[in-house]
């Protein structure tokens, strides 16, 4: 079993290479865009008014306010979302076998440009009774959105390989 598990930034640092010099048991688990519930930061009201949530906490907020859902950059990056329920078990399944290893973390078959999940979370907000947005979107800069300095990649994609073989561990939830 894991002495301890650890959660923190991409730039703090690890306690997984402290782990690593002493001998310790470790495994880093490296998350792709979870979703399911309890993961609809709003800004004001589930914490601090600055910041960013996640894209679909980002979505439903606008959608709930009737404003016009942002697409940064046209909305041409491309996504994969994994379930929380299916990141959980993939890290606490088979602990004993995560020993000393990388895990991405993701649903690889659930790519979707951010455009596109717009336009599903926009029909699913019609479906459920809500009156169409007569501007459902807005393009913004990356610039404007998340301000100077902000670099991302286009494409994240995790690559499944490693817990596939190492703990046997496959998704089961789609998008």
């Amino acid at each position: 079993m894991f002495c301890c598990i650890v959660v923190n930034l991409i730039e703090k640092q690890r306690w997984s290479y402290a782990c690593a010099e002493n001998r310790l048991e470790f495994a880093i688990v490296r998350p792709f865009n979870r979703i399911g519930p309890r993961m609809d930061f709003i800004p004001g009201i589930d914490g601090p008014s600055e910041g960013v949530p996640r894209v679909l906490a980002c979505f439903n907020n606008n959608l709930l306010r009737c404003e016009p859902l942002k697409l940064v950059d046209g909305g041409e990056s491309q996504r994969t979302f994994v379930y929380i329920k299916d990141v959980i078990e993939a890290i606490f399944d088979n602990p004993g076998r995560a020993n000393c290893h990388i895990f991405n973390v993701g649903n690889p078959n659930n790519e979707v440009t951010v455009r596109k999940l717009v336009e599903m979370m926009t029909e699913m907000n019609e479906v459920s009774g809500e009156p169409p947005l007569e501007a459902p979107t807005v393009d913004v800069s990356s610039k404007e959105f998340y301000g100077e300095g902000y670099d991302d990649n286009d494409r994240r994609i995790p690559d499944m390989t490693i817990i596939n073989k190492q703990l046997g561990w496959n998704l089961k939830t789609s998008l």
